[in-house]
């Protein structure tokens, strides 16, 4: 939403306190405040002099009475309310001291996306949720159309390790060959609860009952609305095409190449700083794209990544 311009939007921190399954805390408004009854991710504004993460960790001190240990900058939402132009900076905390309690008379309850109980939620928040779902890991198959029964091996091995998100791209096989293989990729994706984007084709991927598209960042700029499927996300290598990602509404980018590749050896690389100085600030979720293992996860949320994208990757055991 777009505030009026005689309003000045306010800063404020949100945070995603997440166990280790991925639950988070929700904190219900105390009578009294705006909103009373609803719940909300824990924070509240930022004050003259602090930087988002100082107002992070100050307000979840004075409303839960815990010290934040690892937080990551994650999205960006600006909102208009009735009473205020908010811009709300959401960082995912994932390690703290001290039991969570409520010191402002707060009612919490620990949700996961896929079973949100409690209502009604602030609507600046209730469409994080979405995001929130959104695995860590973004597998791209990238395999040679000689080796499909193997392929599929990898792709299955892959889902029974955990994998739930995968892109079918292989975006030079022949026509017939790739839809079966992305037929393939579904029903087995789909047994496991996994979602299954195309790369490229959206009547494709409605066809064969997949769960989204992938934009190529070409694709992406040439496009003026959003394709109808469930997940749509889109290539960025520049601010451009992020803001561009941002302004069609799209579910999540990603964003690369970080690190050299095999393949592309002389592209020019974004390197986890240029990586970092596009992150900042986006109002979706970014994956990071360009030679990257398993162990890189970690540094690419202390970057702003939702998480990681792979093409060899995701299919190593």
């Amino acid at each position: 939403m777009t505030a009026p311009a005689d309003r000045r939007r306010i800063d404020v921190v949100a945070a995603v306190i997440q166990q280790p399954d991925g639950r988070f805390l929700l904190a219900q408004r105390p009578a009294g405040k705006v909103y009373a009854g609803y719940w909300e991710f824990p924070g509240g504004k930022v004050e003259t002099g602090e930087s988002p993460a100082q107002a992070l960790s100050r307000e979840l001190h004075e409303e839960l009475g815990i010290d934040v240990k690892v937080a990551y900058s994650w999205i960006i939402r600006d909102f208009d309310y009735s009473h205020a132009a908010v811009r709300l900076h959401f960082f995912r905390v994932r390690a703290w001291s001290g039991e969570p309690r409520g010191r402002e008379a707060q009612i919490f309850a620990w949700q996961s996306t896929d079973a949100v109980t409690i209502s009604p939620v602030l609507p600046a928040n209730g469409p994080v949720f979405a995001a929130l779902a959104l695995p860590e890991i973004y597998g791209i198959t990238g395999f040679s159309v000689s080796a499909i029964p193997d392929s599929l091996k990898l792709v299955e091995s892959a889902l029974d390790r955990g994998l739930r998100l995968v892109q079918v791209r292989n975006r030079s096989w022949p026509a017939a060959e790739r839809e079966a293989f992305a037929v393939d990729v579904v029903v087995r994706a789909h047994r496991y609860g996994a979602k299954v984007i195309i790369n490229g084709d959206a009547e494709l991927a409605k066809l064969i009952g997949a769960d989204g598209v992938h934009l190529s960042a070409d694709q992406l700029l040439a496009t003026d609305i959003r394709p109808e499927l469930p997940l749509v996300g889109a290539s960025c290598h520049n601010a451009v095409e992020t803001a561009k990602a941002e302004a069609l509404g799209l579910d999540f980018a990603v964003l690369g190449p970080v690190c050299a590749t095999p393949t592309h050896p002389d592209t020019k690389l974004l390197g986890w700083s240029g990586f970092q100085k596009l992150s900042a600030g986006t109002r979706i979720p970014l994956y990071a794209l360009g030679g990257l293992a398993g162990a890189d996860l970690e540094q690419a949320l202390h970057c702003g990544a939702h998480g990681i994208a792979m093409i060899r990757g995701a299919w190593r055991s």
